[in-house]
Order: structure tokens, then sequence, then C-alpha cells
């Protein structure tokens, strides 16, 4: 095989941007070869390629080698799941699912066609920012880590933009709120950088500053296995808002905000500083350091290219899609230990969050046409 004949479910803002770069020919061995959205408009869109108004018929179709799933949060995992039955090749848009428990099926699905290619959408994971901050903490330059800090407040939405879609900041639609739709990056960087945690304890406030029912504000507290602790800070509320990632270690502090990358380093390990000084208010020496990196950022059509080469070549993917559980874990471990009042001990009980994502869905008092509550409901929605 020498060009990956590639499909594309769902023609939104992502679906058609996806398409869009595809024919422009920015992934080479790459071409589209069919589309599949429910609006017949968005197909017209593309004539070049074949067009389908039902996903499971595209999949059948024998036209395609992989798909990339860029549909409602729900429809992720029954989607990707049906796909990898049929021989396909899945890069699913983030989150991989809503909750846990979808996730860890998807995840099942493709661990039983270890022959396929199943990656994520995390294009993030390609920005040499967080890739120097992921070298500092992995090469050792900041030592053992004792905290970290995200903020990341520039999510700012108007009402209008929760009025634009049935399915936006509903319990039913979309599951959650700025969690699952604003910060599957963010979530999926700092696992990725600093590492997994092993409890959350998080107050979610629910339509703080909007009309919804679901999260639009949180402030999250973990802990890791080694003791180091973090904060998550996020919001769509705020205006101007913040985005400042701080990683804090004993060989100094890296903050990167607005573009830079400042690293604080001290000349010794401070915990070792505090052990052998005989002076009670004295510090290590430091030395303050702009850490350069490469100009370009995140692009989605790298994480493509990537995921064309590791089914062609073999090469290693750069967001794995079993990756994309840790997000969902996270988010879904943060609302639980909200609605709940307690500290989540991590791995998250997918089986009693799924169980308390129904009663919401069950109590939501949003009217709106919106796709089915979980995964495998979504599927008993089709005709296959």
């Amino acid at each position: 095989m020498e060009n990956i004949r590639l499909g594309i479910v769902g023609l939104g803002n992502m679906g058609k941007f996806h398409a869009d770069y595809l024919l422009e020919g920015k992934v080479p061995r790459c071409s589209l070869a069919a589309v599949s959205d429910q609006s017949p408009a968005s197909l017209d869109l593309f004539p070049q390629a074949k067009r389908y108004l039902d996903w499971s018929e595209m999949i059948r179709s024998g036209e395609i080698d992989a798909i990339l799933i860029a549909t409602p949060h729900f429809s992720h995992p029954t989607i990707g799941i049906a796909a990898l039955e049929h021989g396909l090749h899945v890069l699913v848009e983030k989150p991989i699912a809503v909750q846990k428990a979808d996730a860890e099926r998807l995840i099942a699905a493709s661990r039983a066609k270890p022959e396929l290619t199943f990656a994520g959408m995390f294009q993030f994971r390609s920005d040499p920012r967080y890739q120097k901050l992921k070298s500092l903490v992995e090469t050792g330059e900041l030592g053992q880590l004792a905290r970290t800090s995200w903020i990341v407040t520039d999510w700012y939405r108007t009402e209008a933009y929760y009025a634009s879609g049935g399915w936006r900041a509903t319990w039913r639609g979309e599951g959650g709120g700025v969690l699952l739709n604003q910060c599957p990056h963010n979530l999926d960087l700092w696992q990725w950088i600093c590492g997994r945690p092993s409890k959350v304890r998080a107050f979610c406030q629910l339509g703080r500053y909007h009309d919804i029912e679901v999260e639009d504000s949180v402030t999250a507290f973990v802990e890791y296995p080694s003791g180091a602790t973090g904060t998550f800070v996020t919001s769509t509320g705020e205006a101007p808002g913040t985005n400042r990632l701080e990683i804090v270690g004993e060989r100094g502090k890296v903050v990167l905000e607005h573009g830079r990358i400042q690293f604080t380093r001290n000349e010794t390990s401070m915990f070792e500083f505090s052990r052998s000084s005989k002076a009670g208010f004295a510090k290590p020496e430091v030395w303050n350091i702009e850490i350069p990196f490469p100009a370009h950022g995140a692009e989605h059509h790298v994480i493509l290219q990537n995921f064309i080469n590791a089914i062609l070549d073999g090469e290693k993917l750069i967001s794995p899609g079993a990756d994309g559980l840790w997000s969902v874990e996270l988010a879904n471990a943060m609302l639980y230990s909200s609605l709940t009042g307690q500290t989540i001990n991590l791995p998250l009980d997918a089986q009693a969050y799924e169980a308390r994502l129904k009663e919401l869905i069950a109590s939501s008092t949003k009217e709106k046409k919106v796709v089915n509550s979980t995964a495998e409901d979504f599927a008993k929605s089709f005709n296959r």
C-alpha cells in the first residue's frame, strides 16, 4: 500500500478543517476518499470525495482504509469501535470519549485489532513549547517535582456561543462543559508532561457564568504518587483570562506564559540546600534563563501525517489513541469529586461515574434536540 484512502465522518468546523488541508495536499500519501455527514449541504462542499449520509455505510463501503472521527463527543467510541471491527485504522478527535467507561470500550476494541493503528488528535503534543517542557521534566533538569499549576482561563465564551448548537453545554448532548469541550488538550498535556496524579479534589461550578447546566468554572487540586501537588483552574467566563503553566522542581521553576518559557534555575537542589545551609533565611543562587524553541506551533496535519506514517512505515505515534483515556479520566474525576464532595482516588471507578452521568442526563432540564446519552445508546439510534 502506497497511499491511504481516508474517510472523514462529521463535517462541522473541525471536520471541514481537516478535509480542506487534505485537499490542499498538506499530508502526502493520504487522499480524501470519502466524507459522511447528516447534512446534504455539508456533503456538497466536497464533490471530490464519495459522500455518505450514513457513516456506517461509509465504513462498510470498501472505499476507505482509515477514518477520522470529528462528530459530537458521545459518538466517538461507537463510530471508532465499528470502524475497527470493519478493519479500518482510526484517528479520533478530542476527547476520545465523554466518559472513562466508553473510552475503555474503544481502547479494548483497538487492542483486539493490534494490526490496526489507533490514534487521537492531540496536536499540541507536536508543539515545540510543550515538547521542551516535557524534556526538562524527563531529563531531570528540574529534578524531583514539587508542585505544578496550570491556570487556563482564557477560554472565554458568550451566551451566543452556547446557543449556537443544541448539543452544547448539556449533560445529554455533551456530557460536561469546559473540562470536556475546551480543556481536553490542557489535561492531556498536563499529565503528559508532569505525570498522572493519584488523587483529585475539585470544585466545579455549574452554570456560574452562563445559562447552562454543566460546569463553566473549575478549581481542582491533585496529588501525585511522589507527594508532589498540583492545581488546575479553568473557566469560560473570565475575560481577558490567563494561560500560565508553572512547574516547580528541586532544581528551580519553569513558567510558560505569553509565548515564553522562563526557567529560574537553582544552582543547587532546594532540598539539599535546606538541609546543609547554616543561615535561616538563605536561598540557593539562581540563574534566569529564557528557553528558546522553534517558532512554529501545534499543527493538526502533523498528527495526521504521523498517523499515516505509522500505518505505512510503522512510525511511532505522537498521540496513541489509548493515551486519550487519561484526559477523559481526569475530567471525569474532577467532576465526580465536585458532585460527591469527596477526594477521588485514581484510577477512577468508571462504572460509578457512568451511573452518576446517567442520573444527570435523566434529570436534565434543557430541552434541546441532541444525541443520546452514552455510546451504546448512540449506536441504537442508527439503523445500520
